[in-house]
């Protein structure tokens, strides 16, 4: 950390560029004071890795190098600023594929020391949750988080944003994961999570009774690959024995036995602790079966219950924006010694 930053106070304004590159989305971002989001511009690569049935981790890579500082321009012409007008630059440096991180925390690295401004680095994990506050800043604390996506399941409890700790986490598979899994090995498409609740509409949720995947009644951690398993099990009797395999209620049920899953362990921790709100964050957070499921349950406690809009629950730099805002305040910088970490956790 260079020791001669010219640094404000939270009592002026703020702006950060953001970069976000762990996976198959080349983002960037420029925030007012954290929440105010003046440009969010995302180059997605959905299309590109559709046909490996998944993200092909050198392909998105090379993509994120070129498309960076196209993307980089974007959002700084949409906040109508220039680099004069950052006073500090953030990129995800965990957890996601190594070689998309390098390339935005590099991009970051660069900047900061043209511009002789602060590096932040910002966990991914982190950004998914703080993506809640952006159009909810006044969320009630405590809260509960349960944050899923592609690569993690964990389940937070937050006395305050600086003060949390780790109720319980995946053991195996993610559900994202699972879901990516499971499309792939239906031929359903990528991303797996979409095309899955797609199938899923016209699909049967009590057709099959797949095994609901709770570890134990213990503890609050979670574990995917059984069900994964027992429904790939399903598919391939159904082969066998030369029956009609209907994809729609497959899809139902195994979706149905995934929200299952995560609202049983979920609301064990409702019960458990005292808390005014729960937020769900992450990519699978989009699900729309499973908000309703949950909302329906935590209405039954008088809880507030918040997710985030579409655009902030998959990858995107506005939520790396808001978690480095909050990192500005507290001097918490990175140097350029800052090595991409992606097994990083919380």
């Amino acid at each position: 950390m260079n020791s001669e930053y010219e640094l404000k106070n939270k009592d002026e304004d703020i702006y950060i560029l953001a970069f976000e590159t762990s996976c198959d989305e080349t983002a960037a971002a420029v925030s007012k004071n954290g929440l105010e989001i003046l440009s969010n511009t995302v180059s997605s690569q959905v299309d590109l890795h559709k046909k490996f049935g998944g993200v092909v981790p050198e392909i998105a890579s090379r993509k994120h190098l070129e498309f960076l500082l196209p993307v980089i321009d974007e959002s700084l012409e949409k906040a109508q600023l220039s680099f004069s007008d950052i006073d500090a630059v953030a990129a995800t440096y965990g957890p996601g594929l190594v070689g998309g991180l390098l390339v935005g925390l590099t991009a970051a690295k660069t900047v900061s020391l043209f511009l002789n401004i602060p590096l932040i680095g910002v966990n991914h994990i982190a950004g998914h949750i703080y993506a809640n506050f952006i159009e909810n800043p006044a969320i009630e604390k405590p809260l509960i988080c349960l944050t899923i996506s592609g690569g993690h399941t964990d389940l937070l409890y937050f006395e305050d944003l600086k003060d949390y700790k780790i109720l319980g986490r995946t053991r195996d598979d993610a559900a994202g994961e699972a879901f990516d899994k499971i499309a792939r090995f239906m031929n359903l498409g990528y991303p797996g999570g979409p095309a899955i609740e797609k199938a899923a509409m016209n699909g049967n949720p009590e057709a099959a009774n797949f095994p609901r995947a709770i570890s134990d009644n213990e503890s609050f951690d979670f574990s995917f690959s059984g069900l994964k398993t027992a429904v790939m099990n399903y598919i391939n009797n159904k082969k066998q024995k030369n029956e009609e395999i209907n994809k729609a209620d497959i899809a139902a049920s195994f979706q149905e036995a995934v929200v299952d899953s995560l609202k049983i362990k979920l609301m064990q921790a409702v019960e458990k602790y005292d808390i005014k709100s729960v937020v769900l964050s992450g990519g699978v957070a989009a699900n729309k079966r499973l908000r309703t499921a949950v909302k329906k349950e935590i209405e039954k406690y008088g809880l507030d219950f918040y997710y985030p809009p579409l655009q902030f629950c998959t990858d995107n730099a506005a939520m790396i924006a808001a978690v480095a805002y909050y990192q500005y305040l507290n001097r918490d910088f990175s140097d350029l010694s800052l090595s991409a970490d992606p097994s990083l956790k919380l």
